[in-house]
């Protein structure tokens, strides 16, 4: 497995695994009619994939030759209550490669690209309910804060929970 930063050349397989996780890993929480309906060339477009400005989210991809098996994008944290906190904003792995260091390894590579942008803090929103998220994150030690927040998209609630992190510091700091 090879990992690396996703380029705009990547946008369509990064998408189909995105929708693809969605529509296994969130088949019970949100409405089966929304899950079907999502569409791999409307979220690629959504990408933003080979700008390197640090201000910038960055996705980084866990490969096996050219296939993706799954994503993690991190970037400066949006949430107006936990300033100059980094974000953890998607990690996803395709389910075919779910239980098999995917989702550790690309974990990891999104802790120390925050500690290198200098937060050592971080906190990732994660859907209500997602009982398999919440177990993976929690043994990777974010914790529930009890903040949550629902958002409307194409007409579906959705509802999720706010989970944050301490990021220790990493032989890569800078001094």
């Amino acid at each position: 497995m090879q990992i690396r930063v996703a380029v705009p050349e990547d946008a369509l397989r990064v998408a189909k695994v995105h929708i693809r996780t969605w529509q296994i890993a969130y088949r019970d929480l949100l409405p089966e009619a929304f899950l079907d309906g999502l569409n791999i060339e409307e979220r690629a477009k959504r990408y933003t994939f080979g700008n390197l400005d640090v201000h910038n989210p960055q996705t980084f991809l866990a490969l096996e030759g050219k296939q993706v098996l799954g994503f993690a994008t991190v970037g400066k944290g949006r949430d107006d209550d936990l300033p100059g906190q980094g974000e953890l904003l998607a990690l996803y792995v395709d389910p075919d490669w779910w239980n098999k260091g995917i989702g550790l390894a690309l974990i990891e590579t999104a802790r120390l690209r925050l500690r290198l942008l200098g937060y050592t803090q971080a906190y990732l929103w994660m859907l209500k309910g997602n009982e398999r998220a919440r177990r993976f994150y929690e043994r990777d030690g974010w914790q529930i804060d009890g903040a949550e927040r629902a958002n409307q998209s194409f007409d579906v609630s959705i509802e999720e929970r706010r989970m944050v992190r301490a990021l220790e510091s990493s032989r890569y700091d800078l001094p």
